[in-house]
Formats: C-alpha cells, sequence, structure tokens
C-alpha cells in the first residue's frame, strides 16, 4: 500500500501526480521547482534564492513524512545552464552533512516547467 505525502508548505502539484509517495519505508518525491507555496509565485530573483526555494519545498514535504535531509539516499538535480552549477551546489551543499551527502547526479535540459533554472528530486528511506 502507498500513502500520498501532501503539504500545503510545498507548491501543489500543477498536473496529474503528487507530491511525493510513500512505499514500504521508501518516500519519492517529485521534482521542486522554486514556486512559494503561499503565494503560489515563482521565486527567480538570482540562482541561489531560486535554490533555496527549491531546498525549502523539499524540506516541507520531508517533514510531513517525518523525514530529514538526512533520510534523503538520492537526489537529482536538473539545471537550465551548468554555468549555474557552482552556485546552485553551494546552496544545496547547506542542507547537507558532506560525509553523507546523497548520491546524486546533475543535469544541464533544453527546458524546465515553468522555464525556471533548476528543479530537484530525491528518494528518501527511513
Amino acid at each position: 500500500m502507498k500513502t500520498i505525502i501532501t503539504t500545503p508548505n510545498a507548491p501543489a502539484p500543477i498536473g496529474p501526480y503528487n507530491q511525493a509517495v510513500l512505499k514500504n519505508g521508501m518516500l519519492y518525491a517529485s521534482g521542486q521547482i522554486a514556486i512559494n507555496p503561499e503565494t503560489s509565485e515563482l521565486v527567480l530573483d538570482d540562482i541561489k534564492t531560486e535554490t533555496k526555494q527549491v531546498m525549502e519545498n523539499i524540506n516541507a514535504i520531508l517533514k510531513e513524512a517525518n523525514m530529514t535531509f538526512e533520510d534523503i539516499i538520492k537526489t537529482s538535480i536538473f539545471i537550465s545552464d551548468m554555468h549555474n552549477f557552482a552556485d546552485i551546489n553551494e546552496v544545496y551543499g547547506q542542507y547537507f552533512d558532506e560525509a553523507t551527502a546523497p548520491a546524486r547526479e546533475t543535469v544541464e535540459v533544453a527546458n524546465l516547467p515553468k522555464f525556471v533554472n533548476v528543479e530537484i528530486s530525491f528518494i528518501a528511506s527511513k
């Protein structure tokens, strides 16, 4: 049996999907972009601010599932411009202990939903 994880503290889905699904102790989260859940507006001031909003959206989903960043075992980062990698990585790194950070891939893509600059999905396990 799967459990749907949803919180008003992260952006509502904009299609036929859920914020996250919990099954057998594994949390599979949909990609998060920089939508402020309070205003439903994109946060695109600069790449660091955008990445921080993405990470805070991830944090809200983790909290709803009674998990933390320490429980994340894999992330996928999609970026529209690899030149932003260092700034994205700097903000991303503030949420993890480097010694126990999750596995990860970072991929440059042509476009992302709503034409944002970064999207991050994750898998966590308790």
